[in-house]
């Protein structure tokens, strides 16, 4: 049985945005620059709404099991997602899940019941994993590359059965289940939305077949490109339908050299240990897919001081700059912006007061031209 949407047309829709919810200290940058964000509850809380005011669709939660590169503290994904959920009408909160950690069948039995109690609001990240102290520190193997994007694919087939079949079997090399039924089902049809992340060649194979939606790390048009075309050409062969999500740290202010002297103090007070640290942890990740060309395996020391390669968005200027920058990013095919702020809830504030709305008027004026 196929769970597959009609295929998607890139770009005829209104570009969708989310944020990263700071539930890990330490903000989105690796840097001793002052943030006015707190990875509290009080804080996040406040900050969904605002979000959820200015426009923003989603926000994603992150999921760290450990400390490290300046996060000490994290708050778990789930728990912390339902909380947001809780706190807001019509936002989707998209946790973020590792395979490892989590089985199948205690994910889609959270999820289930979470999506019942907010009204059918809940998404799911899965997270193949960069972060090999963290599995070493819990007693969980750390997968070679592209094993860790198997057992992924397997664990999306999986929660997806669970969540769609009436009596689910399913015999994988890392999961399996006989004749389970998991009730009530939840609420979004068919389930709820499934979001992966990558840039290797088993990440975009992966997406291809089975994820709704693909976020891939920050990078140039020209980059972002050739990944959206390969994955699309791929799904359209599998008979699948995935959106784009990129990633981006936005720096929107009233001038463009406002925004550049905040990037610049950002590198300037990066903490390099951390930065290399960090660098080192995630390129081992990044160089080990078979191409070579995973999440970061190019990445400079100024491209890793933010998380996932956002400053190569280049999302950094006037709230005009922003906005061109972003109908840009939809014309190569991109469907959604996940934004990294430095100040959250003020600049999630002022990003849906001076840049969404010249985004709609741009989009508007710029029609999708189907085609031929």
């Amino acid at each position: 049985m196929s769970h597959s949407a009609p295929l998607h047309r890139p770009g005829s829709e209104a570009l969708k945005f989310a944020y990263w919810v700071p539930n890990v200290s330490g903000g989105l940058v690796i840097s001793n620059i002052e943030q006015r964000t707190s990875w509290d509850i009080d804080y996040n809380r406040k900050l969904a709404q605002i979000a959820e005011a200015a426009g923003f669709e989603f926000a994603l939660s992150q999921i760290r099991f450990t400390a490290g590169y300046g996060a000490e503290y994290q708050h778990e994904s789930v728990a912390f997602t339902h909380a947001l959920l809780a706190a807001t009408e019509k936002l989707r909160v998209i946790a973020a899940i590792l395979p490892g950690p989590w089985h199948p069948a205690l994910l889609a039995k959270q999820i289930a019941t979470i999506d019942h109690l907010t009204g059918g609001r809940i998404a799911v990240n899965i997270v193949s994993g960069w972060f090999r102290g963290e599995f070493t520190a819990i007693g969980e193997p750390w997968l070679e590359h592209d094993e860790r994007y198997r057992r992924s694919e397997e664990f999306i087939r999986a929660i997806k059965g669970i969540w769609t079949d009436d009596s689910f079997t399913f015999l994988g090399d890392f999961y399996r289940f006989h004749n389970y039924s998991l009730k009530p089902k939840p609420l979004q049809q068919p389930h709820p939305l499934i979001f992966q992340g990558g840039s290797s060649r088993a990440a975009r194979d992966m997406a291809a077949r089975v994820s709704d939606w693909y976020f891939t790390n920050g990078g140039t048009l020209d980059n972002i490109k050739a990944q959206v075309d390969d994955i699309q050409a791929k799904a359209a062969q599998a008979g699948h339908s995935v959106r784009i999500g990129v990633n981006a740290f936005i720096i929107a202010r009233d001038t463009e050299a406002e925004a550049r002297a905040v990037l610049d103090e950002i590198i300037e007070k990066a903490n390099p240990e951390a930065v290399k640290a960090f660098g080192h942890e995630v390129k081992q990740a990044g160089k080990a897919s078979p191409e070579g060309e995973g999440n970061w395996a190019k990445s400079t020391f100024e491209d890793l001081v933010q998380y996932n390669d956002g400053f190569k968005t280049n999302l950094i200027g006037t709230p005009e700059q922003v906005a061109e920058r972003i109908v840009a990013l939809k014309a190569v095919g991109v469907d959604l912006v996940l934004g990294g702020f430095l100040h959250f809830q003020e600049e999630v504030e002022y990003f849906g007061k001076r840049v969404l709305p010249l985004v709609r008027e741009l989009e508007a004026r710029q029609p999708h031209k189907a085609a031929a």
